[in-house]
């Protein structure tokens, strides 16, 4: 596994650019950030890596996943999920809440940030299900990356198909 307090540096891989050119570089990562790319970078790392006859491509987010955990980890869990997302390319992913239990709630979100915390090899993020009856929690569950509205077409807690589940939840006038 790879230590993010050290340098790392690989040389000699194509690098697809913003642009859609590839350009043969060298990518300097320190902090497990990109710091710099070039050709020929003249600096000392902990680790070299050579990507002759490689190409290096960004990573991709997935921002709508449907994985197993909690409730259905026989099929799946964050460490198969995240395995498969980053053999994919995949390197992060933002999770629904309809799993078993839902993520509707403080409890259940944290919980989820804490299994994929001791085992996904992705980065990711997690939405909290709306239901009418926890509007009020929205507000102040964190972190989250979103709230999911199911407003016709599901079935049990996370339908909110009724405008007077919403009554408390429309926005305030500020003054």
């Amino acid at each position: 596994m790879t230590d993010f307090r050290e340098t790392l540096i690989i040389r000699n891989s194509l690098v697809l650019l913003p642009t859609g050119e590839l350009r043969g570089l060298d990518v300097l990562i320190e902090g497990g950030k990109i710091r710099e790319l070039g050709e020929n970078l003249a600096v000392e790392c902990d680790r070299s890596i050579d990507g002759t006859g490689l190409t290096l491509l960004p990573g991709v987010i997935d921002p709508q996943v449907h994985f197993r955990e909690p409730g259905l980890e026989h099929k799946e869990d964050f460490f198969t999920a995240g395995r498969a997302c980053v053999k994919g390319g995949v390197t992060s992913f933002l999770e629904m809440p309809n799993t078993k239990p839902l993520t509707v709630n403080q409890a259940t979100l944290t919980d989820k940030l804490d299994r994929a915390g001791q085992k996904s090899l992705a980065n990711f993020g997690f939405f909290i299900g709306a239901t009418a009856y926890n509007l009020e929690e929205l507000e102040t569950v964190q972190p989250c990356c979103g709230i999911k509205i199911f407003m016709g077409s599901m079935k049990g807690d996370l339908l909110v198909d009724k405008m007077t589940s919403w009554s408390g939840f429309l926005p305030r006038a500020t003054a």
